[in-house]
């Protein structure tokens, strides 16, 4: 990638702001009114009457939107207790100083700061969906719907690669009004887009604009703010979007979904016209896993590429007008790595920079024509599946070839990263085992003197008097070698109740099976060998 390349890509992605919710619509089109030519008074009205005719005709689409939207869309509150070294959370959320019931000297009781999104409801069991960065650090969810109804919520899935999570409200099936989903495939570049949301936690409020582009790629975000992955195929709107619209809709003319407003660039932190929505296609494929799993595997291929322009093409000997996806690095052991995909082995001097070239060109995903590196990241998502096997088309030394390559669950958010990354492992249905974790990582699983392919969730610290303190569980005592900040030697959990557990986002799906007040038996691994231990869950 170029240095003029990079920079405007960092340039994005640090203005990229997590924001709130809208919804969108399509127009209407109405037949112009006409008046009956009479008087010269009456001639001069006749292209107001026209064009008031047509406004009535908007004016009444958008209210029936909103009557349509406004029952399911919802308000998100976020409550999250003071952290070591608490920071402000970038996101669309919108957080501020708690002002709840405050303690001794001023301070909130339990809970340091608060944040508000929005979400809208899925079902009648009372799945309310929203954005992951809105409710990832949340220790306290309300959700508040139009009529004043507020209920505590739960999470009950999510995914940083998609940006989407799910909570659940207990609430009767005649108080929930799901949406309904259209197809974000078939939306248009000049549709209407209405958002509906909370933003800077105005309840219900509804704004409009048109969708301005398609198949946007969204950096999602891991540790140091860098992004990951990207989610592919993202509206983009002029509907103003603010913090707090996170999670909202962007909706048709007929109230239905497209797509669950995200993030916005701006330099300012507000609107600056230019705001991005999942695309509800995304959402269809994602969320119903996650209710039922807690989590969802994105198909993974394991390379990192750049779209192939006149001057690479050149500099690989090909035709200028030649177009596809380079492929400049491939992650070893990944699919790509295990079916012989080829990355870049040399470089050239492009305008000054020295660019990564002679990797495979995609020009084809099972059929598909690939024009970008974009097109690759798009057709994967839209298409792959998690041990289906695709073929790639590549172009390798100016000859055609055909890879078949069997899909693999992509890495965890983040597990680019050697050292574990604690977080407090909770079922998200008020089962609290006590401990701050993480998925064992294989430099971790080496230096700790077992196999590199150890599975496992890393015990990083117990909590005191928690249900893990009582059960003896082992926290860790050394620093991994050459990173002082990671520590090593706790218990290694590698089942619960005789399930397997292979990373942390496993122990706490499992966590949510367990009823508060019960017991679980957890396998660890202590000094390499396999010990039960008992825990038994507080109400």
């Amino acid at each position: 990638m170029s240095k003029q390349r990079q920079a405007a890509v960092a340039a994005i992605v640090m203005s990229l702001l997590l924001a709130g919710c809208r919804q969108s619509g399509t127009a209407q089109r109405t037949a112009p009114a006409t008046v009956a030519p009479a008087a010269d008074t009456a001639k001069a009205m006749v292209p107001h009457a026209a064009s008031s005719g047509a406004l009535a005709a908007m004016e009444g689409t958008l209210q029936n939107v909103y009557a349509t939207l406004n029952k399911s869309v919802v308000n998100i509150q976020v409550l999250q207790k003071a952290r070591p070294m608490d920071q402000n959370v970038p996101g669309l959320g919108q957080f501020g100083p708690f002002n709840g019931p405050m303690g001794p000297g001023g301070q909130p009781r339990g809970f340091a700061r608060q944040g508000s999104g929005s979400g809208f409801v899925w079902d009648t069991k009372g799945h309310i969906i929203t954005n992951n960065h809105v409710v990832a650090e949340a220790d306290k969810i309300r959700v508040t719907f139009n009529d004043g109804t507020m209920v505590s919520a739960k999470v009950v899935g999510s995914d940083p690669d998609s940006d989407l999570a799910v909570v659940k409200v207990e609430l009767g099936a005649d108080r929930l009004a799901p949406v309904t989903l259209a197809d974000s495939t078939q939306v248009k570049v000049g549709q209407m887009a209405i958002a509906i949301g909370n933003p800077f936690g105005l309840e219900g409020t509804m704004t409009v604009g048109f969708v301005s582009a398609l198949g946007r790629l969204l950096p999602t975000q891991s540790n140091g703010d860098q992004p990951n992955y990207n989610i592919p195929d993202v509206l983009q709107t002029d509907a103003p979007i603010n913090p707090g619209n996170s999670g909202g809709v962007l909706a048709d003319s007929g109230g239905n979904i497209i797509g669950v407003t995200s993030a916005i660039i701006s330099p300012a932190g507000a609107s600056a016209g230019i705001g991005f929505a999942i695309p509800s296609a995304v959402v269809a494929k994602v969320v119903p896993t996650l209710i039922t799993k807690g989590r969802y595997e994105h198909p993974y291929l394991g390379i990192v590429g750049l779209t192939l322009n006149p001057d690479l093409a050149k500099a690989m000997g090909l035709k200028t007008d030649q177009r596809g996806g380079l492929v400049s690095e491939v992650v070893p052991g990944s699919p790509a790595d295990k079916a012989g995909v080829r990355g870049s082995d040399r470089k050239a001097d492009l305008d000054g920079d020295q660019i990564s070239v002679g990797g495979d060109v995609i020009t084809a995903l099972d059929d598909k024509a690939i024009r970008s590196f974009d097109d690759v990241v798009t057709e994967l998502a839209r298409t792959g599946e998690v041990g289906k096997t695709i073929t790639l088309t590549v172009l390798r030394g100016g000859k055609t070839e055909k890879l078949p390559i069997q899909l693999s669950a992509r890495p965890n958010h983040g597990s680019d990263d050697t050292a574990a990354k604690p977080t407090a492992a909770e079922g998200g249905n008020g089962v609290k085992l006590g401990i701050v974790a993480g998925t064992l990582t294989p430099e971790v699983a080496k230096a700790m003197g077992l196999k590199e392919t150890q599975k496992g969730v890393l015990v990083q610290a117990v909590d005191s008097g928690s249900a893990a303190d009582k059960a003896s569980l082992r926290g860790s005592f050394k620093p991994l070698p050459g990173d002082r900040d990671t520590k090593v030697g706790g218990d290694i959990i590698v089942a619960l109740d005789g399930k397997a557990i292979d990373d942390l986002p496993g122990l706490q799906t499992l966590l949510t099976q367990v009823k508060p007040g019960g017991t679980a038996t957890l396998s660890v691994l202590r000094d390499g060998k396999k010990v039960d231990v008992k825990v038994t869950f507080g109400q």
